[in-house]
This record gives structure tokens, C-alpha cells and sequence, in this order.
């Protein structure tokens, strides 16, 4: 399979559009609007000039979909284990949690969900592996690795304020 074809076109006083042929021949285009808004549409395959459907995102639920089609958590690179049954997920720590400032031993989240906080990120750094005593600090990026459950117990904990 070839490379996407992507091409762009600038719409004078709208914004640009974005066409994408995809390896089955379909086209997809999405038109950045200057205000931040998005419209995405779908052509039919038996006739590439007719549209088959339009929506227009605005710039909130343009990113909220970016991130279903490419999400910041997955990565080639971060364990996958989804034939296992377990899942790893990023978790920020919001500054106004109940754990901001705490140990993370105070989480007792290993026994209270069965999930593990496997490495933190803060700022550009990583901690991987952070030891009971580690100290928990808003804007913390926390991965987490458990069952789905697991996972979403343990993000409902540290979500608490």
C-alpha cells in the first residue's frame, strides 16, 4: 500500500480544505474553518463528487475526535495488552484533587481498584515505577495499567476532590 494521498486547497476567507483518497478509493475532505470549526464530509464511492455526508465539528469536537482517530495515550511504544484483558491509560491529576500534595501509598490504589500507577510524568520528565512515597503534584501525568474496570475505578479515585 502507497502513502495518503493528502492534498490541500486554501478557500479564501473560510480557511483550507483538506482531501484525503483513501487505499479503497474514497474521498474524505475536511475544511478548516478560520474560526477554529471543521467540516468534515464523505463522498460516495460510485460518484467521488457527491457528497454522502456533512458534518460540521466545532473546534472542541474536532479535538475530541482527533483523539478517538489518534489518542495522546497510545503510542507504538506503550505496552498493548488488550489481548490480555488489561488496559494503559494516561490519567492527568487535576490540581484541585484530593491526592495533590499526598504520597501515592495514600491512594492504596493497587488494593482498592487491582490497578497499578506504573510511571508518572511531570513537566518533561518521567518517573518510571514511583515508589509509595512518591509525592503526587497537580498537572501529573499518571500511567495507569489494569482492567478496564481497574482503570476507570482508578481514575474516578484520582479524580476525586
Amino acid at each position: 500500500m502507497g502513502a495518503p494521498r493528502l492534498s490541500s486547497t486554501p478557500l479564501p476567507g473560510i480557511g483550507v480544505r483538506y482531501d484525503l483518497t483513501t487505499r479503497e478509493q474514497r474521498r474524505i475532505s475536511v475544511v478548516a474553518h478560520r474560526d477554529g470549526a471543521r467540516t468534515l464530509s464523505a463522498y460516495r464511492q460510485d460518484d467521488p463528487d457527491a457528497c454522502a455526508l456533512s458534518v460540521r465539528l466545532t473546534s472542541g469536537e474536532a479535538t475530541a475526535l482527533v483523539d478517538a482517530l489518534a489518542p495522546d495515550h497510545h503510542s507504538p511504544n506503550l505496552l498493548s495488552t488488550t489481548e490480555l484483558g488489561l488496559v494503559a491509560e494516561r490519567i492527568e491529576l487535576a490540581s484541585t484533587s484530593h491526592w495533590n500534595g499526598r504520597v501515592l501509598g495514600d491512594t492504596r490504589m493497587r488494593t482498592e481498584t487491582g490497578a497499578s500507577i506504573v510511571a508518572v510524568l511531570r513537566r518533561a520528565e518521567a518517573i518510571p515505577s514511583p515508589t509509595p512515597d512518591f509525592r503526587l503534584a497537580g498537572g501529573d501525568t499518571l500511567i495507569v495499567i489494569g482492567t478496564r474496570e481497574g482503570v476507570d475505578t482508578a481514575a474516578a479515585v484520582l479524580g476525586r476532590e
